[in-house]
């Protein structure tokens, strides 16, 4: 089992070409915490909140090589996820299971495939027991392959999208050309006859082509879905910015300007749950970051629970243990213990 210490928050600068310098290597890592399994994730911007309650566990299977990023991601959780790769890419994402996604509040099935350019945040919300193939290509790649094979890439069409309807040849194809990929564990070798860098290469950017050859973008998007994407990003705005506050519905819609019941509709239709549970969850996994995280400050679980506006430190204790599997102390203990620290 292997870990990565890079940062969901890590910068992308100094890499002129994705992972050039990277020898190519496979890895996997398992995390019981959902910002270590984010941790895990190389070269992203991303934040991750648990949703479901329970102990945590994501496997990642990652594969590095020069211009791309192969990846097979399981959570046995629901996760919200913010995430942005490097701006000179494109990330594309397959549902290995039939459990269904959201994408920036667009439902994705298994006859869709998700996309979003670089440099762009965009915000998936994945179920219990999710699996996702990923590939992040660097654009000047992946175009120069389609220019060997006489096809052309609609870069302005691909920007604008974010799920593609795809035939379900093709999207198998991709599919089993990046688990083939994964499971090449002695590829390191160069005298391997079986695995060539080059050739490999080439064989996940023709079967991404092929998909974007016969792909259909889903560009059907009412502005009342917009109105509600718009809603629910303010609303998160308004909660963080007054974290401490633990805000409420009414509250919340007389800041919006919006009736409880449309509030429903808005995050049902855009996140899949209620209102009042997508606080709670931004607060508590608010709460464990700041736990897991900021050790340097040595503030108590009290001081934490308070900074997110939770009160009462018997209920928020116990509420925390159902979510995530421990105690607010233990998530506090577990962190200094890695820090080398004393409590």
């Amino acid at each position: 089992m292997q870990t990565t210490s890079n940062h969901p928050r890590s910068s992308f600068a100094g890499k002129a070409a994705l992972f050039s310098g990277i020898p190519y290597q496979i890895r996997t890592t398992h995390a019981f915490d959902v910002d270590q399994h984010a941790r895990n994730l190389t070269d992203r911007k991303q934040s991750y909140d648990q949703i479901t309650s329970g102990q945590f566990h994501g496997v990642l299977s990652e594969l590095l090589i020069p211009h791309m990023q192969v990846l097979l991601e399981e959570t046995n959780k629901a996760v919200r996820r913010s995430c942005c790769v490097r701006p000179d890419a494109f990330w594309f994402g397959l549902p290995a299971n039939a459990n269904k996604a959201r994408i920036n509040g667009r439902l994705c099935n298994t006859s869709t495939i998700m996309v979003r350019p670089g440099n762009l945040e965009f915000e998936l919300v994945t179920p219990a027991d999710y699996a996702i193939y990923g590939l992040v290509i660097q654009r000047n790649a992946l175009l120069r392959v389609a220019d060997q094979i006489g096809c052309t890439v609609d870069y302005t069409q691909l920007i604008k999208a974010e799920v593609l309807h795809v035939t379900e040849l093709s999207k198998t194809i991709f599919q089993q050309t990046l688990a083939y990929m994964l499971s090449m564990r002695d590829a390191r070798d160069e005298h391997n006859p079986v695995f060539s860098l080059a050739l490999s290469q080439q064989a996940v950017a023709m079967a991404l082509l092929s998909i974007l050859d016969s792909g259909e973008v889903d560009s059907t998007i009412s502005n009342s879905f917009i109105r509600r994407q718009r809603i629910v990003a303010q609303a998160r705005e308004y909660m963080l910015a007054h974290r401490e506050q633990a805000i409420i519905v009414p509250q919340l819609c007389e800041h919006l300007h919006i009736s409880p019941r449309s509030l429903q509709y808005c995050f049902e239709d855009i996140l899949g749950i209620s209102p009042i549970q997508y606080l709670r969850i931004i607060r508590f996994n608010g709460a464990r970051r700041h736990l897991r995280e900021n050790i340097s400050d040595r503030h108590t679980v009290q001081d934490i629970a308070a900074d997110w506006g939770f009160w009462h430190l018997s209920q928020f204790s116990c509420d925390y243990r159902k979510l995530f599997g421990e105690s607010p102390s233990e998530s506090l203990r577990k962190r200094m213990t890695e820090y080398g620290a004393v409590m």
